[in-house]
Parts: C-alpha cells; structure tokens; sequence
C-alpha cells in the first residue's frame, strides 16, 4: 500500500544495469548500462522497436527477472539483494501489472479476479472494494461474468481494476491497449490516468502507441538494449 514516505522520492534507481543470455550463437546482450531514476508519481512511457528490450526492462524493474550485472532499488530496497521470495514480497507490497494478453482467470467471474489479490493478501473487504472498483471502470453490470463473456475492452477494464484494486506503488503496463481496437483503446488510456492520477500511482508503460506516450511525462526510449533518450 502507498505510505507518504513513498511522495516526492526516487522510487526506482538502476544503477549499470544489464541483462544477457546464453544462445547456441554465442551471448545476447538484451540490456547494457542502463541508468534510471524515476520519482514517486511519474509517468513514465518505455519506447523502442521490437527486441530493443522493453519487456526486459520492466521485468527486472519488478523483480520478475534477475539482471547480469548492475543494480536495482525499490523504495530504497535494494531488489537485486533479495532472493525470489524477497522479491515476491516487495512486489505484493508496492507493485501492480497490467498486460496486453489481460492474464484474466477463466474460471474466476470479473468480481472474483478482481478479488483475488486482495484475498491473498487477506484483506476481510475483498469483495467491496472490487465490487467498488469494478464500479469506477464502468463493469458493475457485469460482476458475474467470466472472461469469456467478456469483450476485450472490458477484460482489459477488468485487468486494470485488478491492478489497481491493491492501491499499488507502481504500475507496470505492457503494451496495455495492443489488442484493443483504437476507440476501446482510447477509453483505456483515459481510465489508466484516471486511476493513476487519483491514486498517485508511479506508471510504467511500455508501448507501441504514440498517444499513449505522448500522455506520459516523460519517454524513454530503447535502442539495441541501450537508453537513447
């Protein structure tokens, strides 16, 4: 949960970090020398053509993944020094994900999906708070439907409401509106700063679209593993 010690601070610090991989070819540099300072409440778009590094980038931002070499800070933890429940920890404290392919349960209706991270984290009000949530994207009329009842604009609505319903640190979005037909994808993009703006969110997307960059305070972008701007 957001504390007021998270305001106004650094929030993610690399410092030198890379990522490489072993192929059949020889070592794949996916990420070099890659140094970040991003504050409390920015927002943050992550640009580059596809195998730049973007989806890597934000993988080790959130301790999905482990760097090579170099350094990761979270909220002053260093992430590179936790081991993977460490890292498990830190990431149900402070961070939510939002992806392109919605990542929904299919046995769970919108109402449960949304509940469930807040079960896991035994919060005894699970259920109104996603209830409420689903509310604010527009879905309480849907509250009992699986995904597979769902259109893709509203599974991604569910998404972000799962994302969001923990009132996490740090949002990370890949590609968020890549499967979304323009106008549905517009209204995402609306609902993201909304959100965003009103929970005082840091948010991190990686994207394709340049509306949506544009809407962030500042880009990054990725060339060959490298930050070019």
């Amino acid at each position: 949960m957001q504390t007021q010690s998270l305001n106004n601070i650094s929030i993610i610090v690399t410092e030198n970090l890379s990522k490489s991989v072993a192929t059949s070819d020889g070592i794949l540099h996916i990420l070099s020398s890659i140094d970040l300072i991003i504050k409390s409440g920015e927002s943050i778009a992550i640009v580059g053509e596809s195998g730049s590094g973007k989806s890597t980038l934000i993988s080790l931002l959130a301790g999905l993944d482990t760097p090579t070499s170099g350094t990761i800070s979270l909220n002053g933890k260093s992430l590179t020094a936790m081991n993977e429940d460490g890292r498990a920890a830190i990431r149900n404290e402070l961070i939510g994900f939002v992806f392109q392919s919605f990542q929904l349960l299919p046995g769970l209706t919108a109402l449960e999906n949304v509940m469930l991270p807040l079960e896991l984290s035994g919060d005894k009000n699970a259920k109104v708070s996603a209830a409420a949530l689903l509310a604010r994207v527009g879905l309480s009329h849907r509250l009992s439907h699986t995904p597979q009842k769902l259109s893709g604009g509203e599974q991604q609505r569910v998404a972000l409401a799962r994302a969001f319903v923990t009132q996490p640190a740090i949002l990370f979005a890949d590609e968020p509106t890549g499967n979304l037909d323009s106008k549905t994808g517009a209204h995402i993009i609306d609902l993201l700063f909304e959100l965003n703006l009103e929970n005082k969110t840091t948010l991190i997307l990686v994207t394709h679209d340049q509306a949506l960059a544009a809407r962030c305070q500042r880009t990054i972008k990725l060339d060959s593993g490298r930050i070019v701007i």
